[in-house]
This record gives C-alpha cells, sequence and structure tokens, in this order.
C-alpha cells in the first residue's frame, strides 16, 4: 500500500482550548507538513480545495507550487480539483506548471466538490454540476494531451474556435488523473468510463457505503474493458490520531472531535457519529494506539482492496503534536501496512511511474528534455516551526 498526506488546509478555532492559528502561520504549517512527509517516507501529498467555509485552500496550486519547491521525490496531488466550477483551460495550465516545477511528480483528483455554496458563488447552477464535471474533464484531457485544441462547447461551456495550446505543457505526458467520490456512484461511473483510478472519500459514512462505491467502480471499469491492473483505489479516513493507548486518544481527542462535529453543519458533509466512541466503533476515524489504527486501515482494505490510503492530520491541536502523529503514524503503521498489503501502484508495473525524473523517467514533451529533480535553495533552507 501506499499513503498520501491530505490537507485541506481547515482553519478553525480548537472548540476546546479556543487556540487560534494566524492565517499565515496555517498555511506554512501545510508546507512543512509536506517536507517532514517527504523525509518520513510517505509517498504523496495532497492539497484540497475549498471555496466556501472554514478553509484556506482556494488557491492550491499557489500550495503546491511551494510545495514543490521546497520537496525532490514525494508525489504531489488534490484532494480535489473542484473542476465543475473550474476553467479547464486555467486547470490545464496551472497544473501543468505544477508538473514542471516538480518534474513530472503531479497526479490531480478531481471531483465536483461538496461544498454547495460554491455554486452560486461561481455563477453556476448546482444542477448542473455532474454535466459540468464530465464536459470539462473531457475538455482538460484534450487540452493535456494534443495541441491545437478546438472544442464545440454546449450549453455550459464555452467554445474554442481557434486552434489552442495550452503553455506549459505537462512534464513528460498527461499526468494521471483520479476521481474523488463521497459516496455518490456517478463520479465512480466517470472514472470508471475513461479508465482511471478513483479515490473514496471514507470520511464520514459508515463502511459499507464506501464499499458500495467502490464495487460499483469496478464493475463499471470491467464493463469499459479497461487493463484491471490499472484500476487503481485509494480511501481517505476521517481523523488520524496516535497515542499510546485507545483508551488515552479518546480522552486527548475525543472532546475536541465532538465539539467539532456539534458546530459542523454542511449539507452533505455531516457525520452520523455523534460522539468519539461511535466514531471509532463504526465510522473511519483512525483514532487509537497504532495496533488500533493498523488494524482499522486492514479492515478498509478487506472492503476496498485499495492501494493508497490517505489520512489528514488533526489540525485544531498544536503543530507541534500534529508532527509527532505523523512520525508515529510513519514508523509504526506504515511499514506494517505496506508489508502487508503491497501494490503496483507507483512501481516498475505503473506506467505513470516513471513521468517523475526522481523516479528514473526522464521524459519529453513539446521537444523539451526533462532534467534531473531540483534542490532548489528553497528545498534546503530551514524554514522557521510554527508553533503557535
Amino acid at each position: 500500500m501506499r499513503f498520501q498526506i491530505l490537507d485541506i488546509v481547515p482553519h478553525r478555532v480548537n472548540p476546546v482550548t479556543g487556540r487560534f492559528v494566524a492565517l499565515a502561520d496555517r498555511l506554512e504549517q501545510t508546507l512543512l507538513t509536506a517536507r517532514r512527509s517527504e523525509q518520513l517516507g510517505l509517498d504523496a501529498f495532497a492539497v484540497g480545495e475549498r471555496h466556501a467555509g472554514h478553509f484556506l485552500s482556494s488557491s492550491p496550486t499557489v500550495l503546491l507550487g511551494a510545495i514543490a519547491a521546497e520537496t525532490n521525490r514525494i508525489r504531489l496531488s488534490t484532494g480535489v480539483t473542484v473542476l465543475s466550477i473550474l476553467d479547464p483551460i486555467r486547470v490545464a495550465e496551472d497544473y501543468a506548471t505544477v508538473d514542471q516545477l516538480s518534474r513530472g511528480r503531479l497526479e490531480i483528483t478531481i471531483g465536483k466538490g461538496n461544498e454547495v455554496q460554491q455554486y452560486p458563488l461561481f455563477g453556476l447552477e448546482i444542477d448542473d454540476q455532474w454535466d459540468l464535471l464530465a464536459e470539462k474533464y473531457e475538455l482538460l484531457r484534450t487540452l493535456w494531451s494534443h495541441e491545437d485544441v478546438t472544442w464545440p462547447g454546449s450549453a455550459l461551456t464555452r467554445p474554442l474556435t481557434h486552434p489552442t495550446t495550452t503553455l506549459p505543457r505537462p512534464f513528460a505526458g498527461t499526468p494521471r488523473v483520479w476521481h474523488g467520490s463521497a459516496t455518490t456512484l456517478t463520479s465512480a461511473a466517470l472514472a470508471a468510463r475513461w479508465g482511471d483510478p478513483l479515490i473514496s472519500a471514507n470520511a464520514i459514512q459508515p463502511l459499507k457505503n464506501y464499499t458500495v462505491l467502490v464495487r460499483h467502480y469496478r464493475d463499471e471499469y470491467a464493463r469499459h474493458g479497461h487493463d484491471p491492473r490499472l484500476a487503481y483505489v485509494g480511501a481517505g479516513a476521517g481523523a488520524l490520531f496516535i497515542a499510546d493507548t485507545t483508551q488515552q486518544a479518546r480522552e486527548l481527542y475525543g472532546p475536541v472531535y465532538e465539539a467539532l462535529v456539534r458546530a459542523t453543519n454542511v449539507p452533505g458533509n455531516n457525520t452520523p457519529f455523534r460522539d468519539i466512541d461511535h466514531a471509532i466503533a463504526e465510522g473511519p476515524a483512525l483514532v487509537g494506539s497504532p495496533q488500533q489504527i493498523i488494524d482499522k486501515i486492514g479492515r478498509f482494505h478487506d472492503g476496498f482492496q485499495h492501494d493508497l490510503q490517505s489520512v489528514s492530520l488533526p489540525t485544531t491541536v498544536p503543530f507541534e503534536h500534529q508532527l509527532d502523529i505523523l512520525e508515529r503514524f510513519a514508523h509504526e503503521v506504515v511499514p506494517v501496512v505496506r508489508d502487508e498489503f503491497p501494490t503496483t501502484l507507483w512501481g516498475a508495473d505503473d506506467p505513470w511511474a516513471s513521468r517523475a525524473a526522481f523516479a528514473g523517467g526522464v521524459g519529453q514533451t513539446t521537444g523539451v528534455t526533462a532534467g534531473h529533480a531540483p534542490t532548489g535553495a528553497a528545498a534546503g533552507a530551514e524554514r522557521r516551526q510554527t508553533t503557535r
């Protein structure tokens, strides 16, 4: 199994202590966490995209560009790129820029997002979200894989009447695109149609709901006749909180978790688990001892047979504590699960693995030869630790 840290950059007061991190410090924490994730040998780091609520992830490409400059090996992703509300030309340009800066380490995850408030914010109708996603994704694929593109447009999207080539081109061919879904079968079907991988949110609902989603994806993937070896699946998780014992984890994180749940009122994004015990027993929350978290990821794997496990740190607790949890996860959980559930994702049998220069894949695109992964002054620079 491979492992990813996802930060959707929530920016909220700790509901128990009242502690609040300054905006610039919170953004810096994202960069520091990405760099530490690479140092600890994790496989990928993803930044979310939100345009409503208490989040600072409205510009994920800016954050990923900064992370690309400070890292050399770790793969970069999104969680998710809300393609339904975006201009595919800007998406093609911005993420190809990140792909070049990272020397081919980019793989994005697209979706329609789960914030209903963002559609009127961008002058769009939420009833069109699925059609917008499908149309814009087809155009994005075309822009990345072809030059001199024209596009007929539709009632929802504008045409491209003049031949268009987006610049920069991706680093070494089209980046892989994953499809993210909370529980909706439509995203899974779109991923299967194109032969793309799927990431199940696996964040706030019972496991059986996500198992249905993944099963539908695999059935549709086979129906479309794609190579089953490339039907990669990722799974998210609820909160990650590691302590020496389950009881200690409950006592330390339970009050924070329960207060956050009480304060959350986002349509389509509310959890049925109203206390920490319920969330640990029946929900996706990874809260407990290292062995308990190993066992729970194993239960996820029983349902999903997934290749990528994505986790998010509890960002309302002090940053030093978040880094402690990250270290324990990397040292005490990841090696065990990796050995138990091997995968070909990003290995020798994965055709996308060689896109990144660090993996030995020296690629060419539009006549420009890719070089070696840069170290860069920023990659070696020590940044101030954000502890407030």
